[in-house]
């Protein structure tokens, strides 16, 4: 049977120093109950569907969006065609004031989503009144609004911080290491720019995903009302149901721990092209260097050696661009 994430109160976590300490340091998904209680855009919310649509729209921009649009027959789960060759829905290009009255004018013939709207582009004014003083300096809010929608699991490759504001959202999540029983599909050609899971929502029982039976029951589950949010750590898979009627949240991506400005995803890919088809006995070998000098689970790979000796296997602020350059050189050989 799934579990519910944990859940504190908000209230616990006065300042940023207070959040990085108990909610981003363990790791771990969690629920923040009532993380924001005084941003204009959840009163008007409170108010209804037509004062969600008449906050939001002197806020927009007039630049252009993405509007996904799906038949009734979906019930809003976005996902792939027959045979992964297409999709489900369509995408419409328009004003983004034009696809928000859109949503807001729906009536259950379509469903509709406008997904990750960066606010700084889509809605210039909103950073400014509706702030969130746990996260850095330079942090922006993201707003995804629709009507009933699921959107299928995936992972992000940043750390998540979700704030549900109308409707009600459902965060189904599974750890990084299920990837191997999700069923993942293409890792280039997807909905929204992640992989997403085959397995996950499909009916229990069937012989089409047979790993995916044993983490069925695994997953926790993190219902949001408004005013909630979820803090989600990199690399976790989730899906994403929004049930009401009119849905809008409020995201926020970036990098926990950074460690400077090249993309773990990039490594792995490189990784793929020289070692994903050699015989298992030498990824096998390769599998123990790279625990040893970059996993390192148990010690730094040079701790029998002073420090002066560890060269480039020294701290990474001083040794980063070195390494950079020496793959550079050799990429292009």
């Amino acid at each position: 049977m799934s579990q519910p994430v944990t859940a504190i109160d908000a209230a616990t976590l006065p300042d940023r120093a207070a959040f990085e300490a108990a909610v981003v340091a363990p790791c771990r998904p969690l629920v923040l109950r009532r993380a924001v209680a005084d941003w204009p855009i959840l009163e008007a919310a409170a108010s209804g569907r037509a004062a969600l649509i008449d906050a939001l729209l002197p806020l927009a921009a007039p630049g252009p969006a993405e509007l996904f649009v799906g038949p009734s027959e979906i019930a809003g789960r976005y996902f792939y065609a027959a045979d992964l060759d297409g999709f489900n829905f369509e995408r419409r290009s328009m004003p983004l004031p034009d696809a928000i009255a859109a949503i807001g004018a729906a009536t259950g013939e379509h469903s509709l989503y406008l997904g990750s709207i960066p606010a700084e582009i889509g809605y210039p004014a909103f950073a400014a009144t509706h702030a969130m003083p746990w996260l850095r300096e330079g942090v922006g809010p993201r707003l995804w609004l629709g009507t009933a929608s699921t959107v299928a699991c995936h992972h992000d490759r940043l750390d998540n911080l979700a704030v549900c504001v109308a409707g009600r959202r459902r965060f189904t999540l599974f750890p990084p290491e299920a990837i191997g029983d999700l069923y993942v599909g293409p890792i280039d050609h997807t909905m929204a720019g992640q992989p997403v899971s085959l397995a996950v929502g499909s009916a229990p029982g069937g012989r089409q995903w047979p790993r995916f039976e044993a983490w069925r029951e695994q997953a926790l589950v993190a219902d949001l009302e408004p005013g909630d949010a979820l803090y989600l750590p990199k690399l976790w898979w989730h899906q994403v149901e929004a049930t009401g009627d009119l849905n809008l949240l409020v995201n926020y991506w970036w990098d926990a721990h950074p460690a400077g400005p090249d993309d773990p995803f990039t490594a792995m890919l490189l990784a793929m092209t020289t070692l994903a088809e050699r015989p298992l006995p030498e990824r096998t070998a390769w599998r123990a260097f790279f625990d040893h000098y970059v996993f390192r689970p148990d010690r730094h790979p040079l701790e029998h050696l002073s420090p002066e000796r560890h060269g480039i296997l020294g701290p990474l602020d001083a040794n980063r661009g070195r390494i950079r350059a020496m793959v550079m050189q050799w990429l292009r050989r």
